[in-house]
């Protein structure tokens, strides 16, 4: 293909180009809100964003861990969902914040405080932690094809990159529609779990209890199947928060139309996607422990041996594991195991375009290479698609409990990336919305936001590395000698080791630009 060359004299192709303007320009400030008007017709305007946001924290990552958090602990582990989300609310405050004042999105801001070579280390880390996003919507999309359709999980993987055609339909639509759609399909997500936990009857006191922590939720002991309050609490988080949405939302967060030039404009902005981001997150929530409840109240206790989707398939139709006659009842239907497919292709699809755009960000933010929706899609989906394809390929020849583990395990295994991304997508948000240079006297955060966000941001990277041993020995299978322990530990040490370098670089760029900056402020005003 013949090469180009831009206005800036930089080399392009027809497909992939240079790229250094506003964050998704093809949708930055094309939804018009209204002016004057009340504040119900307002908050729907910007109603939308938010819902992109929150379908990543009730994806098919989710699922599992929830569940057999439950099936384990009862309702113990109910507090560290709401932990979670009001953690996610806090962060995605912020990166909204930080979009529509700076007008840049988080990878565009990273990148204009630091030097390219951290930006591009850091660019590399976040795409990671996509694609490893990636593989779980993959396994679940191909399993959920499996179980509706009867479609060979081989082929079912194959499929999974053909959802690049929907991607480039829903281009032609418009943002506000792909918005209605995702809605749509949080809203069938949501009405699956709801019905069949009102089918258990669950004992809804010890459900609100099990929102107020204790000394048991972050214990080491008891171990039941493997898993510790501990483990099973910090899945939870892992699966929940995600740092690739920080990213998503500075950007779709810049798709209302308002005037940058009032502060005031800025502020009803702020406001009212804050309202959009907590609503939709509130519905994630709610996702997640209905999934928590499902794991004590629908399946009778210790029931469910296989976390996997295809055992919690089987499991949603076999009246001896559930705990009440009419659920029972109800299942030899069927209609509770198809029920859960579907919001399994569901959840799937929607993470589909929420993680198209998140990529798409962070390749314009960090390294100004820009390349259409549907290619940017093929290339990572086809990534994310060779090692399922390789797990179902190397299992072919064994028992289906087999494959379902090794494909479980692989969906899990596959997270510790979220590990080593978070801190980086957290920290830089953190010290630019605190800044006032970079948020001016009125949008900087509070005292308490401040607070807050700094006991959020090193809370969670603590959890994080201190659960990277388990989670890096976790790649050698369920049966670990003492040799592969060490080797797995040590493997964990140093990467904790050069994150924690990787941290420190991040920081001392960012205060020294902010200075930088700071002082070009204080120059121009004298």
């Amino acid at each position: 293909m013949a090469a180009t060359h831009d206005a800036e004299g930089h080399r392009t192709s027809g497909l992939i180009h240079y790229a250094n303007g506003k964050s998704l320009e093809e949708i930055n400030g094309t939804v018009k809100v209204p002016k004057g008007k009340g504040f119900w017709r307002t908050l729907l305007a910007y109603s939308g964003p938010g819902a992109l946001v929150a379908v990543g924290y009730m994806d098919p990552g989710n699922w599992s861990t929830s569940i057999t958090g439950g099936q384990n602990f009862g309702y113990l582990l109910m507090s560290v969902i709401l932990l979670s989300s009001l953690i996610a609310m806090l962060l995605q405050y912020m990166a909204a914040k930080l979009g529509i004042v700076s007008q840049m999105d988080l990878a565009q801001a990273i990148r204009a405080r630091t030097s390219k070579t951290l930006g591009i280390i850091l660019w590399i880390m976040t795409e990671l932690a996509i694609m490893a996003t990636d593989i779980a919507e993959v396994i679940g999309a191909a399993i959920s094809l499996y179980l509706l359709f009867g479609i060979p999980l081989m082929i079912s993987v194959l499929i999974t990159v053909l959802d690049v055609l929907v991607l480039l339909l829903l281009t032609k639509i418009g943002f506000r529609k792909i918005e209605a759609l995702v809605v749509s399909l949080i809203l069938v997500i949501l009405f699956v779990f709801a019905y069949q936990v009102a089918l258990s009857h669950p004992n809804w006191a010890a459900v609100f209890a099990g929102y107020l922590p204790t000394g048991e939720t972050f214990a080491t002991h008891p171990s039941v199947a493997g898993m510790t309050p501990l483990s099973g609490a910090l899945g939870i988080i892992g699966a929940t928060v995600m740092p690739h949405n920080l990213y998503l939302h500075s950007a779709i967060s810049q798709t209302r139309k308002i005037n940058h030039k009032d502060e005031d404009s800025i502020a009803q902005s702020v406001r009212f996607t804050t309202w959009d981001s907590n609503i939709q997150l509130s519905a994630a929530f709610v996702v997640n422990s209905l999934l928590l409840i499902m794991g004590v109240a629908v399946f009778k206790s210790g029931a469910v041996k296989d976390p996997s989707f295809f055992g919690l398939y089987d499991a949603l139709q076999n009246g001896s594991m559930l705990s009440n006659p009419l659920l029972i009842k109800v299942a030899k239907t069927g209609i509770l195991s198809t029920l859960f497919a579907v919001a399994l292709l569901a959840s799937g699809q929607n993470s589909t375009i929420t993680g198209t755009l998140t990529g798409q960000v962070i390749m314009e933010g960090f390294i100004h290479m820009k390349m259409p929706l549907w290619m940017r899609r093929l290339v990572t989906r086809v990534i994310s698609v060779i090692p399922v394809l390789f797990c179902v390929a190397t299992t072919a020849g064994e028992s289906d409990i087999n494959q379902h583990i090794a494909l479980n395990n692989l969906m899990n295994n596959s997270q510790v990336f979220l590990a080593f991304a978070l801190p980086f997508s957290m920290l830089p948000l953190l010290m630019m919305t605190d800044s006032k240079v970079e948020m001016g006297n009125r949008f900087k955060n509070t005292f308490w936001v401040k607070l807050c966000g700094w006991a959020s941001v090193i809370g969670l990277t603590f959890l994080n590395m201190i659960s990277l041993p388990d989670a890096i020995a976790g790649f050698y299978g369920d049966h670990i000698t003492a040799a592969q322990t060490q080797t797995a530990h040590m493997i964990a040490y140093t990467a904790i080791v050069v994150v924690l370098i990787l941290l420190a670089w991040t920081t001392i760029e960012l205060y020294n630009s902010n200075k930088r900056l700071a002082a070009q402020q204080n120059g121009e005003a004298e």
